[in-house]
């Protein structure tokens, strides 16, 4: 059993990682670490972020850790949440507000298109192609390592489905084009995801040398 502290206040990220992990992995929360302040996040690139937290736990419990950051990139936005994507309505928003502003922003640049082709104006061809994209760095042992996991996809037209976090319910992953993540059952979300991928990459890694 390898015990290891997941540096994450979020309980849908954390039942999620025990669920990918499996019964290998006691996940410690920061709060049963004796940590229960804010955690920093003020990197400018995903695994930046990632390290940057799991580093804030490991300086203050010596414990093997790690942390994920996950950016959500959508073609027409140029990229963008990208890193930002956990505030992308601004600081202690919640995801709700950031799919607002996600589907107004998406919506608002369709229609600049369509005008722009019906003046007869060159467009670029960007879409509604979007893709997801975590990072996780993990200290064990004092070492740092990163593992990397992207899910492809489009963003829908509206929220379908209850089930995941974040921006799950306008998430269609390429695996199943006529549903969004959240409308997936967990087990297949976790078998597609980013997030997915980067645990288990991490887990493998840990299996190796345990």
């Amino acid at each position: 059993m390898i015990r290891i502290v997941f540096s994450t206040g979020n309980a849908g990220k954390l039942r999620e990682a025990s669920e990918i992990l499996g019964a290998g992995f006691e996940l410690v929360t920061p709060a049963e670490a004796g940590i229960r302040e804010e955690i920093p996040e003020t990197g400018t690139s995903l695994r930046a972020n990632a390290l940057q937290k799991a580093q804030y736990i490991y300086d203050r419990t010596g414990l093997d850790c790690f942390a994920d950051d996950t950016g959500l990139e959508v073609e027409i936005l140029g990229g963008a949440p990208g890193v930002y994507s956990a505030r992308y309505a601004g600081e202690h928003k919640s995801f709700d507000d950031n799919i607002d502003k996600l589907l107004r922003e998406m919506a608002r640049l369709e229609y600049e298109a369509s005008i722009a082709r019906e003046l007869g104006l060159k467009t670029g061809h960007a879409t509604r192609r979007a893709r997801f994209r975590t990072s996780v760095a993990l200290i064990f042992k004092g070492e740092k390592h990163f593992f990397d996991g992207t899910m492809e996809g489009s963003i829908a037209m509206k929220r379908a489905g209850s089930g995941g976090f974040g921006y799950d319910p306008v998430f269609i992953p390429d695996e199943f084009p006529d549903r969004t993540v959240a409308e997936i059952p967990e087990d297949a979300k976790n078998a597609i995801s980013h997030r997915g991928k980067a645990l288990r990459a991490m887990a493998e890694y840990l299996g190796s040398i345990v």
